[in-house]
């Protein structure tokens, strides 16, 4: 196993990521590089002076939310490449030895909401002028009135999400008119082009990061997207790499920045919580793992290397029912660091450990995160409650008018509720039975309805009162 500081850029180029990561930073997977922990980093037992690490107070209980996959396992990493949860499942086995990481670490998360100010120096660095317009909960700037571009757009509430494209599929936008486009069709000046070298997207890249904040950030641009070099930037925060909070700038060929997305709001350090070791983590990932084989939390993590052709799970790995074996995963390495999970419908970066795996049987390196933090100090999910309440995936806000989103039947009919408090809303979904006597397709669908609150949410936290679970903005 090797051995790196984790203030290096762990960012090598074993890693792959999927434009998807670039479009979306909210996307669900992401990736990082292999790396394996040093334990000078992190220092535990007080050393970060909080209240917590002093000892002084017993930190909160940390609420991870939980997935919309799974009702009981907080939301985790997924790799590419690596067959979805379910099924056969999926056994992830050391290479080696696995580091035992710090004592304690720190939760990191992003407050407040995004200015005004904050909004045209980042359009500035991307070469737009005028004044960011508020449009429900988002910030604008620029023009997509013809779909061309180029447009910036930022949410207003932390994180502040922000995402930026100067060119749609068509060209540039250089429509006098939307009969000139129609009658000139402006081709993509980047398609069969050479993409610039590294150095050059970086230097391309320096001033957008400089303007979100990410200019201390570690930096990769090994990626391309045809004739695009992205360049990837994932920030150290208190000498530890993250997973989840990389912002990605678009280099085009002529050393043009042609889109880009990431968070413009920093981070605040916050309670500090006692962590596991990669062993333990490794275990609780296996378990984790929708079935994985697991029946024995402690049964499946193998830190020793495999020996002779053994090839499937120990005995006390369980197989439920009559599967196949299950999916096995190598764990080249283990780094710890900060990994993205909603707290309370916040993202929030949480102590992880990041596992770098590779298919068994061979393939590229990719990364899976689980959460480090003790989960003695972890809130324990309450159950759905029996009603005919739905449960609430997630939510936005515009002003006082709140949208949740939730599964249902096609023929029910649904009404959305608000209870609000000074501290948190707790939202409800109602379902009306259709008429018994009419005929109606068993089918799920994706629903929205609509409350207006007494106030806007602000800072408050929005609660599903089914579960009792909080709810992640959309």
């Amino acid at each position: 196993m090797s051995t790196e500081r984790p203030d290096k850029d762990v960012s090598g180029p074993e890693r792959r990521r999927s434009p998807l990561t670039v479009a979306s930073v909210a996307a669900a997977v992401l990736l990082a590089g292999g790396g394996a922990y040093w334990a000078a980093a992190a220092g535990g037992g007080g050393a970060d002076g909080s209240a917590a690490s002093r000892g002084d107070r017993t930190p909160p209980l940390l609420s991870l939310d939980v997935s919309a996959d799974s009702p009981t396992e907080p939301s985790r990493g997924i790799a590419p490449g690596e067959p979805p949860p379910g099924g056969e499942g999926i056994v992830y086995r050391a290479s080696g030895e696995l580091p035992d990481g710090p004592d304690t670490a720190a939760v990191h998360r992003s407050t407040g909401t995004v200015s005004a100010a904050e909004v045209t120096r980042l359009a500035r660095a991307l070469d737009l002028e005028g004044a960011p317009r508020a449009e429900g909960t988002v910030w604008k700037m620029g023009t997509d009135q013809d779909g061309s571009g180029p447009v910036l757009q930022v949410d207003k509430q932390a994180p502040g999400t922000w995402t930026f494209a100067r060119y749609a599929p068509g060209g540039p936008d250089l429509c006098a008119s939307e009969t000139v486009c129609t009658d000139k069709p402006v081709k993509d000046p980047t398609a069969g082009s050479v993409p610039v070298s590294e150095k050059a997207a970086k230097a391309a890249a320096a001033p957008v990061l400089k303007a979100a904040g990410q200019d201390k950030a570690a930096l990769d641009a090994d990626q391309l997207m045809g004739s695009v070099r992205v360049v990837n930037a994932d920030p150290v925060i208190g000498g530890l790499p993250t997973y989840g909070w990389a912002t990605g700038i678009q280099v085009g060929a002529d050393g043009e920045v042609v889109g880009g997305s990431g968070q413009l709001k920093g981070l605040e350090k916050g309670d500090t919580y006692p962590v596991v070791g990669a062993d333990d983590a490794l275990k609780q990932l296996n378990a984790a793992s929708a079935g994985g084989g697991v029946s024995d939390t402690g049964g499946c993590a193998t830190p020793a290397p495999l020996e002779g052709e053994q090839a499937v799970p120990p005995a006390d790995c369980e197989v439920p029912g009559d599967t196949a074996k299950p999916f096995e995963m190598t764990v080249d390495s283990a780094v710890f660091g900060l990994a993205t999970q909603n707290v309370e419908g916040k993202q929030t970066l949480v102590p992880s450990w990041l596992f770098s795996v590779r298919p068994a049987t061979g393939g590229p390196l990719s990364t899976v995160s689980q959460v480090a933090v003790d989960p003695a100090h972890l809130a324990k999910p309450e159950p759905p409650a029996q009603t005919g309440e739905r449960r609430i995936t997630s939510y936005s806000a515009d002003g006082r008018t709140l949208t949740v989103t939730f599964w249902g039947g096609v023929c029910s009919t649904y009404t959305a509720h608000a209870e609000e408090s000074a501290g948190q809303v707790r939202v409800s979904v109602t379902e009306s039975q259709p008429d018994e006597k009419k005929v109606c397709i068993m089918i799920a669908k994706e629903l929205k309805r609509t409350v207006t609150l007494d106030a806007p949410i602000g800072d408050r936290k929005i609660v599903d009162a089914a579960s009792g679970a909080a709810v992640p903005r959309a």
